[in-house]
């Protein structure tokens, strides 16, 4: 057995591939030289054919243009001519016009003879029988016309106006084609026809005039592709078939157009254009063939080969090349940058989730115990205040001021939570726009007089699931903002609509939402406006361009948390000098039944004479809450017994039985949470309301930052008039909702 043997491939040196590097632009030319003149007028003859092919269809187009008015104008002539019939015969007897068939007869002739595109004009009685003809008289006794398709068309349907094909005439020897009109009695009864027979050779004649070099063949056709008149002629009763070109283009585009094909009775390929009259349904139609496109396109792309420089066209196919080549640089180029477009903008976001998670870690972790101390304190200094005796006034004000500088705190860490999207959320079903009108006195009282607040609310606005107070406070917020940047005034406005973001517009704007339908709330100003850098760092916590002490730089921050948690989306629109509109887009509300509907509720709270007598079970752990809720509570008349945990609540309520409401933190020491506590007390009283306190959002009654529909909340810190009203609210409904006799 013989072994074939390898041969090793040789290793390229050095000056081999120096060699190969030289050569190379050196075979490039050569080919060039070769290739590239062919290349070139293969693409200019491409290029020249089109050009060819596009004016032969403008001039075409145009000659379709001139055969159209011609054929509307004649048949106009049409129209009066039938016009005349109906004039001439309206109401009058059949008899009659046999009787004096010699004079109508004169009168018809007399009418058509300076007409040669007519001929001749009829009237058949309802049997089809001719009553009286402008060339023909007298007419033959046993003349029957009953059977021509004009005469069924009126007899057998509602056609006013009917366009016969062409027929041989029985009368005479010549062919024609009518247009019939039905021809009726003062009570309607259809009492026959009148009919105009129209010459086809007076448009043959029309055609034949047009240049050859624009039109090879030009004719009239009824829309269901009965050839009416053509030149050159053909068959006179030729029917084009639906599957011609023509007939397909005129299905597809019914007025007016331009298609190419093979003739449907030659075979020949042309170019065809067509147009429709109006009021008729008959078209006129021009033809070229493209064998007389191609001969022109050949006879002068042949003067090119003969007076073409191969040295100029070959300079220019390397023109070509080396533009080829620059062009896909650019386009590298343009996509390296759009991927660091991409991949800056995915860090600008992940930067912004990371911000917002360790704020919300921060947040979550102090909100707890920190809204405690504030509940404390703030409920504290308010009963300070009330039992307060002193008559010295610098007791009250400190008092006030410490209240103040509380709330302030209290304030802070809500827009905290709400940026961080922890702050619960109240949903209801909300009319925004309803919501924006009731908002008017206290944006025109927080703006000032320099400032005109105009509102542009859209009709039929969907309604959105979001919680209303937020959405006060954001436009509130957005409303203020606007204002500082019109320092010497201006206008604000707010702009509700419908809004659409589609896939396009999501993906460019890097929008953490899915393409659908939203409600659109749009706070706009003519203010200063703010720089490219401002306004990518607008929405930061603690980023402010106002001076020191006087923005906390959370205003931004908690809109833009607040959008966030209801799932929509936040943009802002601005330029320097020119003012800046923020838009927000809520998701829109399919299922209304989904939530409760929002109804504006009246700032009413109990008076400090108010005294009420209800027992209250409060369930506490925290030592300087549970002192403040007991003295508040104690001083408006109820009564309090107090738990620290659940289990210890839960022996109260079976040893009390006149507790008439449950007023629980959702945080409680023992193994069981708030709610818990809620759904066992529920089994041994199903009617005893419950009202939960937190400071904290991450808990049992708060799913996804959206409190859970059958629960009443009030959130910490809260005031003695915020605990008297909800408190107030809670039993007062429970109260309403008793059965009579209960």
């Amino acid at each position: 057995m013989i072994q074939a043997r390898e041969t090793p491939t040789p290793i390229p040196t050095a000056a081999d591939r120096a060699a190969s590097l030289a050569e190379r632009p050196l075979k490039l030319l050569i080919a060039a030289s070769v290739i590239l003149p062919l290349v070139f007028f293969a693409i200019a003859s491409w290029i020249s054919y089109n050009q060819h092919m596009a004016e032969a269809s403008d001039r075409l187009q145009r000659t379709v243009g001139t055969m159209q008015e011609h054929a509307i104008k004649v048949f106009e002539t049409f129209a009066i001519s039938e016009r005349y019939l109906e004039e001439l015969f309206n109401d009058v007897p059949n008899t009659v016009i046999r009787q004096n068939e010699a004079q109508y007869s004169a009168r018809i002739r007399n009418f058509i003879k300076t007409l040669p595109q007519l001929r001749d004009l009829w009237v058949i009685d309802r049997n089809g029988r001719p009553l009286v003809a402008g060339t023909v008289h007298p007419l033959p006794p046993d003349l029957d016309l009953s059977d021509r398709d004009y005469f069924a068309a009126h007899t057998s349907g509602d056609t006013d106006t009917y366009i016969s094909k062409v027929v041989q005439a029985r009368a005479a020897d010549t062919n024609f084609f009518a247009i019939t009109r039905k021809r009726s009695s003062r009570t309607g009864e259809f009492e026959g026809i009148y009919l105009v027979s129209i010459a086809p050779e007076y448009f043959t004649r029309y055609y034949s005039q047009l240049p050859q070099s624009d039109v090879s063949v030009a004719g009239l056709i009824r829309g269901d592709g009965e050839t009416l008149a053509r030149y050159p002629s053909s068959t006179p009763s030729s029917l084009t078939p639906t599957t011609s070109p023509m007939m397909r283009a005129i299905a597809a585009q019914p007025t007016a157009g331009l298609t190419y094909g093979s003739s449907a009775i030659d075979g020949e390929p042309r170019i065809i254009a067509y147009r429709r009259l109006p009021d008729y349904g008959v078209y006129v139609y021009a033809a070229l063939n493209t064998s007389t496109v191609r001969s022109d396109w050949i006879s002068d792309m042949s003067a090119h080969l003969v007076f073409g420089i191969p040295a100029t066209l070959a300079m220019v196919g390397l023109g070509i090349l080396t533009l080829r080549h620059t062009r896909r640089e650019a386009d590298i180029n343009a996509q390296l940058a759009q991927e660091a477009a991409r991949r800056q903008s995915t860090e600008l976001a992940l930067r912004q989730a990371q911000k917002m998670e360790a704020v919300g870690r921060l947040t979550g972790g102090i909100a707890h115990d920190f809204n405690n101390l504030l509940t404390a304190i703030i409920g504290n200094v308010e009963l300070a205040l009330r039992r307060n005796t002193s008559e010295d006034a610098r007791v009250a004000n400190s008092l006030n001021a410490i209240r103040q500088a509380s709330m302030r705190a209290a304030t802070l860490v809500q827009r905290l939570l709400t940026f961080s999207r922890q702050h619960p959320q109240e949903v209801k079903v909300v009319d925004i726009n309803r919501l924006v009108t009731d908002m008017s006195e206290l944006l025109h009282r927080s703006i000032g007089e320099t400032v005109r607040v105009e509102t542009v609310l859209a009709g039929g606005l969907w309604k959105a699931a979001l919680d209303p107070n937020q959405l006060e406070s954001a436009i509130l917020n957005l409303s203020v903002n606007a204002r500082d940047s019109m320092p010497n005034g201006g206008q604000l406005t707010i702009e509700t609509s419908n809004a659409y973001l589609d896939e396009a517009y999501i993906k460019q704007s890097n929008a953490e939402v899915e393409a659908g339908q939203f409600v659109l709330v749009a706070v706009s100003d003519t203010g200063s406006g703010m720089t490219a850098e401002v306004r990518d760092r607008a929405f930061d916590p603690f980023f402010t361009t106002k001076p020191a002490g006087v923005g906390s730089g959370l205003g931004l921050s908690m809109v833009y948390g607040f959008v966030k948690q209801s799932h929509g989306h936040i943009q802002i629109y601005s330029e320097v000098g020119q003012g800046t509109a923020i838009k927000m887009y809520f998701p829109r509300l399919s299922d209304p039944s989904a939530y409760p509907a929002w109804e504006a509720v009246s700032d009413l709270a109990p008076t400090r004479e108010s005294k009420y007598s209800e027992t209250i079970l409060l369930v506490e752990d925290d030592k300087d809450v549970s002192r403040f809720v007991i003295d508040a509570l104690g001083d408006m008349g109820y009564r309090v017994i107090h738990a620290e945990t659940a289990a210890e609540a839960l022996d109260k309520l079976k040893a009390t039985p006149q507790i008439q409401l449950l007023f629980t933190d959702v945080v409680l020491p023992g193994g069981m949470n708030g709610r818990e506590l809620a759904n066992e007390v529920k089994t041994l009283r199903p009617e005893l309301p419950v009202v939960f306190a937190t400071g904290y959002t991450r808990n049992a009654i708060i799913h996804h930052g959206r409190l859970d529909t059958d629960v009443d909340l009030l959130t910490k810190p809260f005031t003695t008039e915020a605990l008297a009203k909800k408190l107030r609210q809670v039993l007062d409904d429970t109260a309403s909702s008793k059965p009579r006799g209960a």
